[in-house]
C-alpha cells in the first residue's frame, strides 16, 4: 500500500511539475507572439510610411517640373509669337498663331485624355506606390 501512495505522490508531482512547465512555456510562447505582432506593426507602419514619403516626395518633385516647365513653355510660346509676328509684320497675327496652335493641342489633349493620358498617370502612381 505504501508503494502505491509513494507512485501516486510521484506521480502527482510529476504532473504537477509538467503543468508548471507547460505553463511556463505557454507563457513563453505568448510572449513571444506579442513580441512578434508588435515588430510586424511596427515593420508595417515603416513600409507604409516609407511608401508615402516615396509618394509626397514624387509629387513634390512633379509639381516643381511643371511650375519650371511651364514658365519654360510660356516664354517659348511669347518667344515664338513674337517672332512669327515679325515675320508677319503684325504681332497680333504672331499671337493669334500661336494661341491657335495651343487651342488644338489642348483639344488633341483632352480626346486623348480618357484613352492614353489618364492610365499613363494611374501606372506611373500605381509603381510609385507599389515598386
Amino acid at each position: 500500500m505504501e508503494d502505491i501512495k509513494s507512485t501516486a505522490t510521484q506521480i502527482k508531482e510529476d504532473v504537477k511539475s509538467a503543468t508548471e512547465e507547460i505553463k511556463k512555456e505557454t507563457t513563453d510562447l505568448f510572449d513571444h507572439a506579442t513580441d512578434y505582432l508588435d515588430t510586424f506593426i511596427k515593420l508595417k507602419t515603416v513600409t507604409v510610411t516609407e511608401k508615402a514619403v516615396n509618394v509626397i516626395s514624387g509629387v513634390i518633385n512633379a509639381v516643381i517640373f511643371l511650375v519650371l516647365g511651364l514658365v519654360a513653355f510660356l516664354f517659348l510660346a511669347t518667344g515664338l509669337a513674337i517672332w512669327l509676328g515679325d515675320l508677319l509684320y503684325n504681332r497680333a497675327a504672331g499671337f493669334f498663331i500661336v494661341a491657335g496652335f495651343l487651342l488644338l493641342m489642348i483639344a488633341v489633349i483632352s480626346f486623348m485624355r480618357k484613352k492614353t493620358i489618364l492610365p499613363l498617370l494611374r501606372n506611373i502612381v500605381t509603381k510609385k506606390f507599389y515598386g
